[in-house]
């Protein structure tokens, strides 16, 4: 007979029907007449109860069923006679297809750290915590795939492999098929990238918003949703080599606009999450932070405030004595500058209008000649989620300012032309998708809510 998931199961009335299950074993208990076995197949973060009489199976087939092996179970759904779920099922048979020895299974019944996990990570999305955080990533997945396209906009697919730094940070991985032992040189000793596969240096991408930005000159508004790659030796709790970005981009949007597209999207995932994976978010609320819910409800509820970057530091300035970097303007923030207004103003903050030194050469510049209209989300406890801007649409300025930030026209021939072709105004905006996962779920590393994490000297599974 075919076999049914858990999660469908535990919503079924008992009524005596003979159903099958499938799954890894959790746990098992019970005395020499009865074994109580918890079973999960990772369709919800509840196991399903299966009660044996052990005078009806072979006592070599009991012994094997320990924690972390992988049965079948046919029986009888019954209302269940303990707590904490309504039915349970009684078994008729059970056929085990593959053991775990209970002696060397890394997931003993007992308390492991989130370093250990990382790094079994073939074995940690058995476990109940890393269960739930995959369970509520592939519903963000979906959710936002979901938004864009009832919205209106087209998905993108832009190169992974790329010949151009997006934020001009340098901080990117090569790709080549060069011999690295033997590479060919130009006469002044550099390498000869002609010899390449591509005939010239390339990277993995850092985003792929320039990109984007020509399919919205056509399509009017598009999203991409990829991995994206950045070469920074960084160990910290907020930083992966691998991770990512969510990246729309609309014709004819103004910073407003833009604005009110990123708050809309924010709002609409987070009650999305709290509609949908409210059984994952209860278990991880309950486990690691008791204020998640409430703060992703305070999301929601809330309209976000909206500042300059300006009236920003009039907030922090009089409040440097409690910060490790002072801030003056000009200074770019720093994560506990960006948390302090978020507590100052009791709910997310976008914050516009930057200083043009410290943003990217695309963004539009506004009048005053110091500052472009960039805009920055700020949520409790994570800080920056989204960064964007009103894009530079004029041909010249575009120019001048890559100039001044030593971005080579020469390779940029193609992102140049969308302005001497039919430029129009333009916005977008770039949204980490596992800085959306750690506000969600309230894991405290950026390396729990991705399956493989990537990070300096460390590319393993």
């Amino acid at each position: 007979m075919s076999h049914s998931y858990i999660k469908a199961l535990l919503n079924t009335e008992p009524t005596g029907q003979i159903v099958q299950a499938k799954g890894w074993v959790r746990t098992k208990r019970g005395n020499k007449a009865i074994s109580f076995i918890a079973i999960n197949d990772g369709s919800t973060i509840h196991n399903i109860q299966v009660v044996a009489e052990n005078s009806s199976f072979d006592e070599s087939l009991l012994k094997n069923i320990t924690t972390g092996a992988c049965i079948a179970v046919q029986g009888k759904l019954v209302a269940s006679q303990g707590q904490g779920q309504k039915v349970e099922m009684q078994a008729t048979q059970i056929e085990i297809y593959g053991t775990a020895d209970p002696e060397t299974f890394p997931l003993q019944k007992k308390g492991h750290t989130m370093e250990f996990l990382r790094d079994i990570a073939h074995l940690r999305p058995r476990t109940n915590t890393f269960g739930a955080v995959f369970r509520i990533r592939h519903t963000m997945a979906y959710a936002i795939n979901h938004y864009f396209h009832t919205n209106g906009f087209f998905y993108i697919h832009t190169p992974i492999i790329t010949g151009s730094d997006a934020e001009g940070a340098g901080e990117m991985f090569r790709v080549t098929t060069l011999d690295l032992n033997k590479p060919p040189r130009n006469d002044d000793g550099t390498i000869d990238y002609s010899q390449d596969f591509f005939a010239k240096e390339t990277n993995l991408t850092v985003s792929g918003q320039l990109e984007g930005e020509l399919a919205a000159m056509a399509l009017g508004k598009i999203y991409t949703f990829g991995p994206t790659f950045r070469a920074e030796n960084s160990n910290t709790p907020r930083h992966l080599a691998e991770f990512w970005m969510i990246e729309p981009e609309m014709a004819f949007f103004d910073l407003n606009d833009n604005m009110d597209l990123a708050e809309d999207m924010l709002k609409y995932l987070v009650r999305y999450a709290l509609d949908s994976c409210m059984d994952d978010l209860e278990f991880l609320n309950n486990m690691y932070d008791k204020e998640l819910i409430g703060r992703l409800r305070s999301v929601i509820e809330n309209p976000f405030k909206r500042l300059t970057y300006t009236e920003a530091i009039n907030v922090l300035e009089p409040n440097n004595s409690k910060f490790e970097y002072k801030v003056s303007w000009g200074a770019d923030l720093q994560k506990e500058h960006e948390n302090f207004l978020v507590e100052h103003f009791k709910t997310p903050v976008i914050l516009t209008d930057y200083p043009a030194a410290i943003k990217a050469f695309y963004m539009k510049q506004n009048d005053d000649g110091k500052t472009v209209r960039a805009m920055d989300i700020l949520f409790p406890w994570i800080g920056e989620i989204i960064g964007g801007s009103q894009r530079e649409e004029n041909y010249n300025k575009l120019v001048s300012r890559m100039q001044a930030m030593h971005i080579p026209e020469k390779e940029m021939w193609w992102y140049l032309d969308t302005r001497r072709f039919g430029a129009c105004p333009h916005s977008g905006f770039g949204l980490g998708f596992e800085r959306l996962m750690l506000f969600v779920t309230g894991m405290n590393n950026i390396r729990d809510v991705i399956p493989f994490p990537r990070t300096p000297r460390n590319a393993e599974f």
